[in-house]
C-alpha cells in the first residue's frame, strides 16, 4: 500500500481510504435492505490487513447502520490500527447542544473512546451559516479538549467560494472534497485542492469513480478510446491514477462493496505509481479530453448517493437518473435499451409520473441536483411509447 503526507499533520494515511457507505446489502424479512453485517466485517479487516489505514464512515450511511458495522469490525484490536473519521450530521442539528448529543451517541455506536477525523457533515451555504450561528467551532474544540476527537474537519458539497469563506474563517487539519477527473471545475474542485494546500490542510477525496459511473458507466466512445490507448489501463486505474498523481491529495476514499473491488483496488493502489507526478503530460492531456469529450454529452451528475430516498411517493429517483445518462450516453444501443429499463420503472410505479414536487429531495441531495425539473425532461423524453 502507498502513503502519502495529511499536511500540516504529522501522519501518513494510506492514499487508499475505505468509505463504508456502499457495503454489501441482503433483504430483510420486511423487504427492506439491511447491510450485511458479517461479509462487511469481514471486507473492512481485509482492508486493513492490506494496509488501508483510513477508515471513513457517517451517521447517515446505511440508514444508520454503517457506524455500528464499523464499531463491530474494529474490535479485537483493529481500531488501534487505524485512522477512524465519521461525520457530526448537519442537518440535524436544530440547537448547539444536539451536537454533542451526537457525537456522544456516535462515540457509542463505534464502540471508542474517540473518532481521529471528525468531520462536519456536508457543509453548503445554509450548513455553514447554521454552524456559526451555533458556534459549532467551540464544540470541536472542546470535544478535543475532552479527548473525543483528535483532528477537525468538514466534508463539502456547494461552490468554491463557499469552500473557501470556511476554510479561511477557521484553522481546519483537514477537509473532505469531491473530485474526479470529470467534476474538476464542480464545488471545490481543482481550485479548491490547491487552496487547501496552500493553507497546508490535509484533503480527502470522495467520489473518485462518481458513484461507479468511472468505472462501469462509461459511454462507448470513451471507453474505446481507453481500451486504444498505447498504454492499456482499466477504467478505475485511470480514475485513481489521475487522483493520486495530484501531489495535494491525502487520502481517496472508495465505497468498496465486493471483495474483488477490494482486492483490485487494494493491488492498484499498492503500486509505486500510485504516487505525485507519475503520469507523463501526454497522459494527463488524454483523460483531459476524455472528460471534455463526456461533459459534452447531456447527463444528470448524480453519483447514487441515495441521499434523497426513499422518494414518500416511490419515485426511485437515482435509478431514472442512471437510465436517463445511460440515454444520452452516445453507446448505439442506450436508447432502446434505456426505454426499456425506464418501461420497467412504469410498470413497478417508481418512475417519475410519481413526483408529487414536494422538494424532499432537492433539499437532502448534497450535489444540489435540480430533481423535479429533470424528472420531468426524464418523463417526456423516456415516457413509453404508445
Amino acid at each position: 500500500m502507498q502513503y502519502r503526507h495529511f499536511g500540516k499533520l504529522n501522519l501518513e494515511p494510506s492514499v487508499l481510504g475505505y468509505g463504508i457507505m456502499r457495503m454489501p446489502v441482503k433483504q430483510g424479512k420486511n423487504g427492506k435492505s439491511r447491510i450485511d453485517t458479517k461479509e462487511s466485517v469481514r471486507l473492512i479487516r481485509h482492508a486493513i490487513d492490506n494496509g488501508i489505514n483510513y477508515i471513513d464512515t457517517a451517521w447517515p450511511y446505511h440508514g444508520g447502520q454503517s457506524e455500528t458495522v464499523v464499531g463491530r469490525a474494529l474490535k479485537d484490536g483493529y481500531r488501534e490500527k487505524v485512522m477512524l473519521a465519521t461525520k457530526n450530521p448537519t442537518w440535524l442539528i436544530k440547537k448547539p447542544g444536539d451536537w454533542d448529543r451526537y457525537l456522544d451517541k456516535q462515540l457509542e455506536k463505534l464502540q471508542t473512546d474517540h473518532i481521529d477525523f471528525y468531520l462536519q457533515h456536508a457543509l453548503d451555504k445554509s450548513g455553514w451559516e447554521k454552524f456559526r450561528k451555533f458556534g459549532l467551532w467551540e464544540k470541536f474544540m472542546e470535544a478535543k479538549k475532552a479527548g473525543k476527537i483528535r483532528y477537525a474537519g468538514f466534508s463539502f458539497h456547494d461552490d468554491y467560494e463557499v469552500f473557501a469563506d470556511i476554510l479561511d474563517t477557521y484553522d481546519w487539519d483537514f477537509c473532505q472534497i469531491q473530485l474526479n477527473y470529470l467534476d474538476t471545475d464542480y464545488q471545490a474542485g481543482l481550485k479548491g485542492l490547491e487552496k487547501a494546500v496552500s493553507k497546508n490542510i490535509g484533503v480527502v477525496i470522495m467520489e473518485p469513480l462518481r458513484g461507479g459511473r468511472l468505472a462501469t458507466g462509461l459511454p462507448d466512445s470513451i471507453l474505446r478510446k481507453m481500451e486504444s490507448y498505447p498504454v492499456r489501463r482499466k477504467p478505475v486505474e485511470w480514475a485513481l491514477r489521475w487522483l493520486a498523481n495530484l501531489p495535494g491529495v491525502s487520502v481517496i476514499l472508495s465505497g468498496m462493496s465486493t471483495f474483488e473491488q477490494l482486492e483490485e483496488n487494494i493491488k492498484l493502489c499498492s503500486s509505486p505509481d500510485m504516487a505525485p507526478n507519475t503520469l507523463s503530460r501526454e497522459e494527463v492531456d488524454f483523460i483531459t479530453d476524455l472528460a471534455n469529450e463526456w461533459k459534452s454529452m447531456k447527463q444528470i451528475g448524480c453519483t447514487g448517493c441515495r441521499y434523497c430516498m426513499p422518494c414518500p411517493n416511490g419515485v426511485d429517483i437515482p435509478e431514472c437518473f442512471s437510465i436517463y445518462n445511460y440515454f444520452h450516453s452516445a453507446n448505439a444501443d442506450s436508447g432502446s435499451k434505456a426505454r426499456r429499463n425506464y418501461k420497467e420503472m412504469v410498470e413497478k410505479g417508481s418512475d417519475t409520473a410519481n413526483c408529487v414536487e414536494c422538494g424532499q429531495c432537492e433539499g437532502a441531495c448534497p450535489q444540489h441536483l435540480p430533481i423535479i425539473e429533470t424528472l420531468k425532461i426524464i418523463k417526456e423524453e423516456l415516457k413509453p411509447k404508445e
